[in-house]
């Protein structure tokens, strides 16, 4: 019997004879046997041995449960780093992810949590169904394109490709992100393909019982699959303009469409309550970030308290103040009374303002998009405004004279802007015709990072590859010169375990980086 391990970070998983447990919190015991003997009546009984690991896939994208792996994967990374949230709490002696002290202990559960719990069974699948199931196949490239460029935007070059082979010299390696994204829009061809024809069958859905975000639906998975390849492609549009022209305007005119209403939008329904509440609620340990402060009050944005809960700091108190990124914190007494989060309901990662706003992206770069740049731009705010069930869209939009506020830390003055320029923008809602390409685009992106709420990691993304939303610099940067403050965060490091297990790998990602292994070195879509 031929065998093979996958190391990755301090987990090694034999792989024998096609079949990888997938390291869950849930339990998968009931698979532990040869795939080979089973028969296709077997698994066609009711799909559940190919079936039961996208629940399992799909929970692990943004974990769902423990709320730490939750806080350590996202919320003290992306949600931070995108301007939307900032822990009251100085952890570590103030010296952490939050003022540049990347904290390896911590970013490892960035990384391990899509290896063990989305590849390893994304594997299995792909073990179980061979050619037999091409409709599973079909839908597991999609998740794993979810997942993954999720991940590639926080590292950069990562393992995927070579994922489950290991090289004789005990190297698996990575990806360069130029490769990955073609990949990720390969693969998406894939499952785009395998379900449109499923679809084209008339066969009735065998993903019911494994579903937990369209119960089953082909036409959303391929409504959101086309909204996906969108989202990629609009992410390469300034590094590979070309390539991203033809993926983007193959989403836009697939005949099923885009996810571009909210009865579609790609939430994952949760089996517990949503972690960020334990994180807010239970342990106090995130507030509202500076940035929304400043956008969100200065537009009079009716978002505001469907997002964030008025401060119960006494000289502060009802009104809506954020903490600022990178600053002194002695304890978390000085600035847990300021805004708190709203409570969440199913985890957030693609809703249609999202799609609204790509296309309006797309428009005003003059690509094929069906629509004007203004009128998708709209679309957008009225997509968001109706996730929240929220009435004034239409003055809002057309409001030209509201802007950001400047930034006030009733705490510590310290922590204010005072070069003369202490908006963060003068960017207003109404659309500009005649404004010049980057204040539109400003326009967008900020619109944008309001309706992607609560979701940081993609925030953070789009962050890096505009500049925008303008966000407040770190007050301290504890990176010892390796990123710099006015530049702001571009990546995390590659975590420990993997420099003692995988070396060969990680060197080859270095390579691809073209930069040292730093959080000040910039991913490939992230250039000037």
């Amino acid at each position: 019997m031929k065998k093979f391990k996958i190391i990755l970070s301090g987990l090694v998983l034999t792989v024998a004879m096609g079949f990888v447990f997938s390291g869950c919190n849930k339990d998968f015991d009931e698979y532990n046997q040869d795939p080979f003997a089973l028969t296709n009546e077997d698994l066609e009984s009711d799909f559940r041995l190919v079936g039961e690991p996208f629940i399992n896939i799909i929970r692990n994208i943004y974990v769902h449960s423990p709320a730490w792996v939750t806080q350590l994967q996202q919320n003290l990374l992306g949600d931070v780093y995108s301007g939307y949230m900032m822990p009251p709490t100085p952890f570590a002696g103030n010296s952490n992810n939050m003022n540049y002290n990347l904290v390896d202990g911590w970013n490892t559960w960035a990384w391990n949590p899509a290896y063990q719990s989305v590849m390893a069974p994304a594997l299995q699948v792909e073990q179980l169904a061979g050619d037999g199931f091409p409709e599973f196949i079909a839908w597991l490239q999609i998740l794993k394109v979810e997942a993954m460029h999720r991940v590639s935007d926080m590292f950069g070059p990562i393992i995927y490709s070579e994922f489950g082979n290991i090289a004789d010299d005990g190297t698996i390696a990575y990806d360069c992100v130029d490769d990955l994204y073609r990949n990720f829009f390969s693969d998406l061809d894939v499952g785009v393909q395998g379900l449109q024809t499923f679809l084209d069958s008339g066969n009735p859905s065998p993903f019911v019982a494994f579903d937990e975000v369209y119960g089953g639906s082909i036409e959303n998975w391929i409504r959101f699959a086309n909204s996906l390849r969108l989202r990629l492609a609009i992410r390469v549009s300034k590094v590979d303009p070309s390539l991203a022209q033809t993926e983007a305007e193959k989403a836009i005119n697939h005949p099923l469409g885009l996810l571009d209403s909210n009865d579609a939008n790609f939430t994952v329904k949760n089996e517990v309550d949503h972690p960020m509440n334990t994180i807010n609620n239970a342990w106090n340990d995130i507030r509202m970030g500076a940035p929304m402060e400043s956008i969100l009050v200065g537009y009079g944005d009716p978002r505001l308290p469907e997002y964030f809960r008025p401060a119960l700091q006494e000289d502060v108190a009802g009104q809506y103040k954020g903490i600022r990124q990178g600053i002194v914190i002695e304890d978390k007494a000085t600035y847990v009374n300021y805004s708190a989060l709203q409570d969440l309901g199913d985890i957030q990662l693609f809703v249609a303002a999202e799609t609204h706003f790509l296309l309006a992206e797309a428009a005003l770069r003059g690509w094929n998009a069906g629509v004007s740049a203004q009128e998708a731009y709209e679309n957008g705010i009225r997509a968001s405004f109706d996730q929240y069930g929220l009435g004034g869209a239409d003055a809002y939009i057309a409001d030209s004279s509201s802007q950001p506020i400047p930034y006030v830390d009733v705490n510590n003055g310290d922590n204010n802007v005072d070069d003369g320029s202490p908006n963060l923008s003068t960017i207003t809602i109404a659309w500009d015709g005649g404004a010049d390409f980057e204040s539109n685009l400003e326009r967008i992106i900020t619109q944008k990072w309001i309706a992607l709420f609560p979701d940081g990691q993609e925030a953070w993304s789009e962050f890096r590859r505009t500049g925008y939303p303008k966000l407040f610099p770190v007050v301290i940067n504890n990176s010892g010169g390796e990123i710099d403050t006015e530049a702001q965060i571009k990546r995390v490091k590659y975590i420990n375990s993997e420099y003692a297990q995988n070396p060969g790998g990680v060197a080859t990602g270095v390579d691809c980086l073209e930069g040292p292994d730093t959080g000040g070195t910039s991913i490939w879509w992230d250039i000037d």
